[in-house]
């Protein structure tokens, strides 16, 4: 009887020196997705400079030339996205397939649920297991009808609303793709749509609608962002500059304060506050990043990013900064398991419904790679190895759970071990970073 076969791709990480040079991570994922979208109901070209090509990206680019924008990349790698305006979106002729992209869902059923079309989603086996219930809820308050799997998950089905209704919708929990999806569905919906933020999320939803001409207003009443977004604007095309993604420069910023002997700087990375709160805790743990040439690129803060190898100490994280490094956490982990002193880190709930369950699977790649740790309800307690190199995997593959941040956060942490470690698929790391092995090379790492 023939044996299946594997299609997993698993990999041993082990330093090989230090990093050194110069590198430029790839586009900002976030400001991607929503570039092309908006593009997509635009009226007339836009252009769009450092999109990241990742297949959670494309999986929004297949979306949105199914709903009926044309969308074509060019010789010299910039995309032309041709919209068909606000309210022209057309009913896709199959389902549309999500891959391992959250974001791309939540967002996309959000400009599916104010058109009057039906669309349904899917996804891969990851994707298919996380919850859609906290975009589901608003958006049926707006007017949109939905049939999920169990527990509102994908498959998924939309019919978006006749006539969409005005809603205002206080944030339960903080969630830039539940605020974006609200926000995207506000665009066919007459009146004013509003969304409350108790806590602020990232803002690239809104510094883009402002940009290609929504009327979009920001105030601050008890404490709380008001957002407040004027349907059926004529959205004009734009020319976009996309900055590198702060969450894929995180782990080369992580890696040179680990590796001894590195010296880094990392170009082009987006510093925008609600995203950029991981390299201010690895300051406050006495990491050496220094921001070089600060600019603004395309609206969003910018900056080069000179980071040296660094004797890390171990803090209480506070959980007011999880909005804005949510993704990042898991490296963070790998930097506090090499750093003096405990780390602390709560209010990581969120955590346990992303592409896996972070916290659970990062407590148990660590242990396997010689960290001491443990899990908590909404979080993980790190004692560090005071600066001594992990023992590592070494030939036992660590559990990523198709997650691409386990993957990456665990290759990093091979670098800085003696035997390595295996990650048991690195096929993921593609739906965000298809250079990060690349770029690892280049910079003398692995």
């Amino acid at each position: 009887m023939s044996q299946p076969i594997s299609l997993a791709q698993p990999r041993r990480f082990v330093a090989k020196g230090p990093l050194t040079g110069a590198i430029r991570v790839p586009g900002d994922k976030s400001i991607s997705h929503r570039s092309i979208m908006l593009g997509a109901l635009a009226v007339g070209e836009t252009r769009v400079t450092g999109l990241l090509e990742g297949e959670d990206v494309l999986a929004t680019a297949a979306a949105m030339r199914a709903m009926g924008a044309t969308i074509e990349r060019q010789a010299d790698g910039d995309w032309l996205v041709a919209g068909v305006g606000v309210g022209g979106l057309l009913q896709p002729a199959g389902a549309l397939d999500m891959g391992n992209s959250g974001t791309s869902t939540r967002l996309l059923m959000g400009l599916v649920a104010g058109h009057a079309i039906t669309a349904c989603f899917i996804g891969d086996a990851s994707l298919s297991k996380r919850p859609m219930g906290r975009v589901i809820a608003p958006l049926s308050d707006m007017g949109a009808k939905f049939t999920a799997y169990p527990g509102g998950r994908l498959p998924l089905i939309v019919t978006g609303a006749e006539t969409p209704v005005p809603i205002t919708y206080r944030l339960p929990v903080a969630s830039a793709q539940v605020k974006s999806a609200v926000l995207l569905a506000g665009l066919n919906t007459p009146g004013v749509t509003t969304v409350i933020e108790p806590v602020p999320t990232r803002d690239h939803s809104e510094r883009m609608l402002r940009g290609f001409g929504a009327e979009l207003t920001v105030d601050i009443e008890d404490g709380a962002r008001v957002i407040r977004l004027t349907g059926q604007p004529e959205l004009r095309p734009q020319a976009i500059v996309v900055p590198g993604d702060p969450s894929s420069a995180a782990f080369f910023v992580v890696a040179a304060l680990i590796v001894p002997g590195s010296d880094v700087l990392v170009e082009n990375v987006g510093l925008n506050a609600t995203r950029a709160a991981l390299f201010d805790i690895l300051r406050l743990m006495g990491g050496h990043i220094v921001a070089v040439n600060p600019r603004e690129v395309g609206g969003e803060p910018v900056a080069d990013l000179h980071v040296k190898a660094s004797e890390l100490t171990g803090i209480t994280v506070d959980p007011a900064v999880v909005p804005a490094m949510v993704d990042e956490f898991p490296i963070l982990f790998v930097a506090a398991a090499l750093a003096h002193g405990r780390t602390i880190t709560s209010g990581l709930e969120e955590l346990r419904v992303k592409e896996s369950d972070r916290i659970a699977a990062m407590c148990a790649a660590l242990t396997l790679a010689g960290a001491t740790l443990c899990e908590t309800p909404d979080g993980m307690v790190i004692d560090g190895s005071g600066g001594k190199r992990l023992t590592g995997s070494g030939t036992t593959a660590i559990v990523t759970h198709l997650d691409h941040r386990i993957a990456m956060a665990m290759a990093v942490a091979g670098l800085a071990s003696d035997n390595g470690v295996t990650v048991d698929d690195t096929r993921p790391i593609a739906t965000s970073f298809p250079m990060f092995e690349q770029l690892l090379h280049q910079a003398g790492a692995a």
